[in-house]
């Protein structure tokens, strides 16, 4: 995630929540498996998928929602 935010730069803001210390925010966005993957725009969550996956398929998830 770290390198996919290094060079995404200013497109995308990656934030990484550790469940077990903040249940309040996994709880907040359903957060039931991990990783779970959210993708929001303007506040609203218009993606999510569930399990481990590569970078080039969370590029793609990511791409129809840049603009």
């Amino acid at each position: 995630m770290e390198e996919l935010e290094k060079e995404m730069g200013d497109k995308v803001k990656i934030t990484k929540i550790d469940v077990d210390q903040k249940q309040e925010e996994a709880s907040k966005y359903g957060v039931m498996s991990i990783p779970t993957y959210i993708i929001l725009k303007d506040s609203k969550e218009v993606d999510r998928f569930i399990g481990a996956t590569s970078k080039e398929n969370v590029v793609q998830k990511l791409k129809p929602h840049l603009s």
